[in-house]
């Protein structure tokens, strides 16, 4: 029972990135978060969120699945399934016009910059990601906004019983955990897939070598859909280079962001952290091939170079990052990914870094910062680091890699939703 309560759980947010929404563009389309719904009686959004957490909370489910250790390939039909008695084909996704992007380290940043890059050209974007950090509703996003109370209601009590299908020009799709077993992969037609770093993770479920984990990460490719990753280790490259081979998918290594730079002016990113970079380089292949596979107007000319091959993969073409595009990476925002709340003489830095050479890409970001308001203070200051920690991972180990960062306090908070007075579930 719990199993399929995970599954319906699933269901329920990847098609509630089509809720339904108005079609009208401009400013009105941006304040309809804003837009009081009406909603049945006895159905209040408090009664949703409860509801909601008796689908099963994503620690709970690991466990289950490291204590059962279930048929994954059982698991995706399940999830097909329940789509099914939504009221939606697996079919019916197709026409979201799905970027999906997997990968250990970075995907959510990634998609964060893929999305506000697509957002700034006009178009209307479906956002679904996990975790959500403060409120649930941040994982179901339309334009880059959670979609209100008083919308998460109405269409949560509908999809509950039967989803809604609704029109998006496309639908940015972060997978939940690995790639080749998770719910998300029912996709089967997306226009482009990305693999963000990868890392060591999960490996009750994925494996506990990065090969094997890149096997479960190649799992998203498609026959004939192009796929883009970064420079990963040798191993775990040719394994997803065999997997893409296998089924016919051709797969890039993204140049490095310096190539696109080449002729313009430096990159402004949204997201601070030298790990950043490679994540909006990914970001700007897939908006592009994205734009491209559209044939929308304004993809960015390619500069004229030779193709050349680095590691036994095609290195794809640079082109120069257009105006939308530059707007997009400046823009992006990502709360809980390095990002600093000052409030007096606290200062909180947030992230969600969970694996060691996260941490460790944590601990550079932190040390560059530092430096930058070591220059703006003029006063003593408390620096708190807050961590978001899930699962089974080892958070002593995890902070014995902040040790040489220069903080008073690191605080590793897990993943508790509730319903509370202030509204935070």
């Amino acid at each position: 029972m719990s199993q399929a309560r995970n599954h319906l759980r699933a269901a329920l947010s990847l098609a509630a990135v089509s809720a339904r929404g108005a079609t009208t563009r401009g400013a009105v389309r941006r304040r309809l978060s804003a837009r009081p719904v009406p909603q049945e009686p006895g159905m209040e959004y408090q009664d949703a969120v409860r509801m909601l957490n008796t689908l099963q909370t994503n620690a709970g489910y690991l466990e289950q699945v490291k204590r059962q250790r279930g048929d994954p390939q059982t698991q995706l039909e399940a999830m097909e399934l329940y789509l099914a008695l939504s009221g939606l084909q697996v079919e019916d996704l197709n026409r979201l016009n799905i970027i999906h992007v997997t990968g250990t380290k970075g995907k959510g940043s990634t998609c964060a910059f893929t999305e506000h890059i697509l957002r700034s050209y006009g178009l209307k974007t479906g956002f679904f990601s996990s975790p959500h950090l403060v409120q649930v509703r941040e994982r179901i996003r339309i334009n880059g906004q959670p979609i209100s109370p008083e919308l998460f209601t109405k269409h949560f009590w509908r999809l509950y019983h039967r989803l809604e299908e609704t029109k998006v020009d496309l639908a940015v799709v972060e997978v939940g955990i690995g790639g080749a077993y998770d719910c998300t992969n029912i996709i089967r037609k997306p226009v482009v897939c990305g693999v963000s770093s990868l890392g060591i993770d999960h490996t009750s479920l994925l494996g506990d070598t990065l090969e094997k984990i890149a096997w479960q990460k190649g799992g998203i490719f498609k026959q004939g859909v192009p796929a883009f990753t970064v420079l990963q280790p040798k191993g775990p490259l040719a394994v997803l280079r065999d997997r893409a081979q296998e089924i016919s998918c051709p797969l890039y290594l993204c140049p490095p962001l310096e190539a696109l730079e080449e002729g313009g002016p430096p990159l402004t990113l949204g997201l601070e952290g030298e790990h950043q970079r490679s994540n909006a380089a990914l970001a700007l292949q897939l908006a592009h091939c994205w734009l491209q596979q559209q044939d929308h107007r304004g993809a960015g000319e390619l500069k004229a170079s030779r193709p050349s091959f680095l590691r036994q993969l095609p290195l794809a073409p640079t082109f120069q990052p257009t105006f939308q595009m530059r707007l997009g990476l400046r823009n992006t925002e990502w709360p809980g990914r390095t990002q600093v709340l000052r409030r007096e003489a606290l200062t909180w830095y947030l992230d969600g870094a969970h694996t060691s050479s996260s941490v460790q890409a944590c601990v550079r970001w932190f040390r560059q910062t530092l430096q930058g308001s070591l220059r703006l203070s003029g006063g003593p200051e408390v620096r708190v680091l807050l961590f978001n920690s899930t699962g089974d991972r080892d958070s002593a180990a995890l902070l014995k890699l902040l040790q040489p960062c220069q903080f008073d306090y690191a605080v590793f908070c897990p993943n508790l939703i509730e319903v509370s007075s202030t509204d935070s579930a």
